[in-house]
């Protein structure tokens, strides 16, 4: 688990994985509860970066290429290997190829025990 700061939001990320492989497939990248925001104002997040109307795949994306670099650029996020944790996740989104490791992102809010 790595929980970064995102433009006001506090965010996780953890990965789960869709078979016995483990592979880490599936993205869950949530804002933390209990900040008063949703899931979905990381999609409207990813938004307002772009200067158009991006696409869900582009939004998809650029959520996951925040993730990643967080976990990648110490100091800037806080790892929690092995926390407990419970998620409301409200949208998944099927990237229909592999982006960051991933098939699939998984949003919403999440709460570590």
């Amino acid at each position: 688990m790595t929980v970064f700061p995102l433009e006001g939001l506090t965010v996780a990320y953890t990965t789960q994985s869709s078979d016995a492989r483990g592979l880490g497939d599936i993205a869950v990248i949530a804002v933390i509860a209990p900040d008063n925001a949703q899931g979905d104002d990381l999609w409207r997040l990813a938004q307002s970066m772009w200067g158009r109307i991006p696409t869900s795949q582009e939004q998809a994306k650029w959520i996951l290429t925040q993730a990643t670099r967080a976990r990648m650029m110490a100091p800037s996020y806080e790892d929690l290997p092995g926390a407990e944790w419970t998620a409301d996740l409200t949208r998944r989104f099927e990237l229909g190829m592999l982006f960051a490791n991933h098939e699939v992102l998984t949003t919403g809010r999440l709460t570590l025990a």
